[in-house]
């Protein structure tokens, strides 16, 4: 097929090369212009646009998107490019309708959770905080809503216990390209299927300020809070006036008074939570690098009976 990408993170690169290594023509590239990033705060180009320019794939990369009208870029870029399909995966701007209108077979888009749950920005990790067992990569039909169009193919993917936001974006990032691929072979033959209106959520975008520990809550609830939000923002707790990142944790028995330290070994610092414990097993300090727990409490003193506040 003669295609339109739209994509802007890591998860949407992998789309985009398993699209070109099944033969398919990417005729243009849309992704978010180049943001500051690193200590530096040099602009840097996306991971979408790095693969497009080795391909040397045409690219456009507006600030914003409104309805265009008939003098509007995007629309005549898109429009010149006489695409069969407009394929988008976590591009981070809303194609206005009078774009999704143009391809002669539509848009579809590649979205990382079991629609119709977890529509919205943030899927993955909103999957891990609240403890699915599963979650997935649906390929849809793009429509006005968010994330509401109808679904031509759907896969799930198992949670690991011990997955983060990092390692199930890679294996949904691996699973979407793969199930892209799929639909495109087999494009003709999919039947759109109306997502049910029972079962919805939203993955609202993640925050910094949702980052600190709340020790009321259970330890499981903490540690799905650590691992969704490993690698950003970081889970953060307060420990005698010193901020820490939370990289690694897992949830133990047992009771206390919650924020309480109630262990501190080589094999963790345990914290009493509103239910169970909670094992710190990888943390970082201010201007400090990771480091597992045998190795932070080096430099740093934990004592048994002091305690964890909330930010």
């Amino acid at each position: 097929m003669r295609l339109i990408f739209a994509g802007t993170p890591e998860f949407a690169a992998t789309a985009l090369q398993a699209l070109l290594d099944a033969g398919h023509q990417v005729s243009l590239v849309l992704t978010q212009p180049d943001r500051p990033a690193g200590r530096g705060m040099q602009l840097l180009p996306s991971a979408v646009k790095q693969l497009a320019l080795r391909h040397g794939i045409a690219l456009y990369q507006p600030e914003r998107l409104k309805d265009p009208s008939s003098h509007d870029p995007i629309q005549a870029a898109v429009e010149s490019n006489q695409a069969d399909l407009l394929v988008v995966a976590a591009y981070g701007l809303i194609l206005p309708q009078a774009v999704l209108d143009l391809p002669r077979l539509g848009c579809i888009n590649i979205h990382a959770s079991l629609l119709p749950r977890w529509r919205g920005a943030a899927p993955i990790q909103r999957a891990i905080q609240e403890g699915d067992r599963e979650t997935g990569i649906t390929i849809m039909r793009m429509d006005a809503g968010l994330d509401t169009g109808a679904m031509l193919l759907q896969r799930a993917l198992p949670i690991a216990p011990d997955d983060t936001a990092a390692s199930l974006h890679d294996k949904l990032a691996a699973l979407g390209g793969e199930l892209i691929v799929a639909a495109l072979t087999r494009f003709d033959t999919l039947q759109p299927v109306a997502q049910p209106e029972a079962g919805v959520t939203y993955a609202s975008k993640i925050g910094k300020a949702e980052a600190a520990l709340d020790w009321n809550r259970s330890a499981q609830q903490l540690a799905n809070q650590v691992r969704a939000f490993n690698p950003f923002p970081g889970a953060t707790a307060l420990y005698n006036g010193t901020p820490l990142k939370i990289w690694r944790a897992s949830a133990l028995p047992g009771n206390g008074a919650p924020g309480m330290v109630l262990e501190v070994s080589e094999k963790g610092i345990r914290v009493a939570c509103g239910v169970g414990t909670l094992s710190l097993t990888e943390l970082q300090r201010p201007g400090s690098k990771r480091l597992p727990v045998k190795d932070f409490l080096h430099g740093f003193a934990a004592t048994v009976g002091t305690r964890f506040v909330n930010n």
